[in-house]
């Protein structure tokens, strides 16, 4: 009925179990070696090694993996923790920043001598042909049409449309911007000019006046638009023709347009300058 590889194979397995059964026993009771005890030792012995090695193997993988999901879900709180630690730094780092900016704003303010309003910009026009920002203080806070808006670097624009909460600035580097000017160190005159490009034009100069590559201009406050004596920006190129009684000087302004975030709008009217009676 059972072939003879069949057998010998049940037999075989019974006498492992049995062996197992008597060394599990005789570990438990210290008896003297015997013959019968060795021949079982040397033929048990190899099958327990792989059972053992087998199990312990196991224990392995699946130690290792439950360090594997510890290790993994402490390395994602750090790097929570780390990009947490990133953001609170870069909010400090901006609050640092503004306090810079607002400082030097306020220490400009006090050399005004003239009611101010301190506000951030909020929005600037997308189109490149026209140089304007929205500000957030209006009417409410007493921001009229036509006032001068001004920086520490100097000029910066002027009111043009004023709702209760916010209003409209002209930029000085818009083309439909016109400040009057002088050449601080000869007071020679001239108008200036924005262009898309973001420089500015001193124009009108009259070609008698020696310009130096490096003058400051400043507001002649003569337009009754601002106030007299602000910083515009620096003469960078000198274009005097042969022909003609004017010369043209390329200027470069003292402020960065494009980085404009506060500023501060002049409440009180600039000062009339005196005409003198003949």
């Amino acid at each position: 009925m059972f072939s003879k590889r069949m057998v010998m194979i049940v037999g075989a397995i019974v006498l492992i179990v049995v062996n197992v059964i008597v060394l599990s026993v005789n570990s438990k009771r210290p008896v003297p070696s015997t013959g019968i005890g060795k021949f079982t030792i040397s033929i048990v012995s190899p099958f327990q090694e792989i059972v053992s090695d087998s199990i312990n193997f196991v224990k392995g993988i699946w130690k290792h993996y439950f360090l594997l999901i510890s290790v993994s879900e402490e390395n994602a709180r750090l790097n929570h923790s780390l990009k947490q630690a990133e953001e609170k730094n870069n909010r400090l780092k901006e609050v640092e920043l503004s306090h810079d900016r607002l400082k030097k704003l306020f220490e400009f303010k006090e050399t005004l001598y003239k009611r101010v309003v301190a506000a951030e910009v909020i929005g600037r026009d997308p189109s490149p042909w026209f140089k304007t920002v929205i500000i957030n203080k209006g009417s409410r806070e007493g921001v009229e049409r036509g006032m001068p808006v001004v920086i520490p670097e100097g000029i910066a624009g002027l009111v043009t449309d004023v709702s209760k909460t916010y209003a409209k600035i002209l930029l000085v580097v818009d083309q439909n911007s016109a400040v009057d000017a002088l050449i601080q160190r000869n007071r020679a005159r001239g108008i200036i000019k924005g262009e898309p490009s973001g420089r500015l034009l001193l124009q009108y100069v009259q070609r008698k006046h020696d310009i130096h590559v490096g003058d400051v201009v400043v507001s002649s406050g003569l337009d009754g638009a601002y106030p007299k004596g602000i910083r515009i920006g620096y003469v960078h190129e000198v274009d005097r023709p042969d022909s003609g009684i004017f010369q043209q000087l390329a200027v470069t302004p003292y402020a960065d347009f494009e980085k404009l975030e506060e500023v501060l709008v002049v409440l009180d009217p600039p000062e009339k300058p005196e005409i003198q009676e003949p």
